[in-house]
């Protein structure tokens, strides 16, 4: 066999996970042992948490934050996701010392969401928020307007909230998006949301777009809308796809299936261990892709086992059990 194998140099950390995973190395290694908690895994990467993990990492989930009466003196991570504002009162008021990880671009948008409410509010308008529900990022998202955003994750939960009026077409609207979700599907819903609210007010789109009733932010991630475009070409360059995340990372989920809708033979891992050497076929160019999540050191590894296989003796009919 001769299998190339390529690392995706745009795919591992985006800056804010950079950021996060930074600040809790630096802390631990100065900690003297002491633990640091986080609420909510600090990265959707099972292997990169475990390694953080024996460094001193304790994860831990909201309820465990309710039982945590007393944690004077102890640390907690507010991961790049961010958290609501109850969230940061809840741990003080248990004697927290919070380390505030959330991503820049996050506390932007925050911010922005807040202010929109405001504006709203004078004109008995909404909040319409494009993300995964129950998702940490959404989660902190709606908490600044105490839960009141409309969430849509998909074209369908648009339009089942438009028929049951969770969505009212006739009232002012301003839309968002969580800052990881696919360029394209944050569109997608925002035109069809402006058509909708068109037709409801009996107006062309052209001129409804002069009453100022609908508003769409920009508001996902440039280095996430650049890495999808980046991605695209990465997929269509390579015969085989090897993309690396955590099965849970919701940035993982959506970078994977743009790069098998361009690519069939795109494989999702999150460990070298689950790489089968019959997926590949001989003198295959091979690329290894990742999340925002994904540290370069788990692409290498999956590199380096993917260029093993080049050493191994090969197994008869195996370039017919590909998938």
């Amino acid at each position: 066999m001769n299998i190339t194998v390529d690392i995706d140099s745009n795919s591992g950390f985006c800056a804010g996970v950079i950021r996060a995973v930074g600040k809790a190395e630096e802390f631990l290694e100065k900690s003297g042992g002491e633990k640091l908690f986080s609420l909510g895994a600090i990265v959707h990467n099972d292997a990169e948490l475990k390694r953080l993990e024996d460094k001193g990492l304790v994860c831990i989930d909201r309820d465990d934050l309710e039982e945590m009466r007393d944690a004077a003196g102890e640390a907690l991570l507010i991961r790049a996701h961010g958290e609501p504002p109850q969230t940061y009162v809840k741990a003080r008021a248990h004697g927290f010392n919070v380390i505030d990880c959330t991503c820049p671009v996050v506390l932007n948008l925050q911010k922005s969401i807040r202010e929109a409410w405001a504006r709203m509010e004078l004109r008995d308008g909404q909040i319409v928020i494009f993300g995964k529900p129950g998702h940490a990022e959404v989660l902190g998202l709606n908490g600044q307007v105490d839960g009141r955003a409309v969430v849509v994750e998909n074209m369908q939960m648009l339009l089942s909230a438009v028929e049951d009026g969770s969505i009212d077409l006739m009232r002012p609207v301003e839309i968002f998006s969580q800052t990881t979700k696919s360029p394209a599907e944050y569109a997608a819903i925002c035109s069809k949301l402006e058509v909708m609210m068109a037709e409801a007010n009996e107006l062309s789109v052209e001129r409804f777009k002069g009453t100022a009733m609908f508003k769409a932010h920009d508001t996902i991630c440039s280095q996430v809308a650049s890495r999808h475009a980046k991605l695209s070409a990465f997929a269509m360059e390579h015969d085989i796809v090897i993309f690396v995340s955590g099965k849970s990372s919701s940035n993982g989920k959506v970078l994977c299936e743009r790069c098998k809708s361009l690519n069939i033979r795109t494989y999702h891992i999150d460990s070298p261990e689950e790489l089968r050497r019959e997926w590949f076929r001989p003198d295959d160019r091979a690329g290894v892709c990742g999340a925002a999540s994904t540290p370069k050191w788990l692409l290498e590894a999956v590199a380096k086992e993917i260029l093993s296989f080049n050493t191994m003796p090969e197994s008869k009919g195996m370039a017919e059990n590909f998938v």
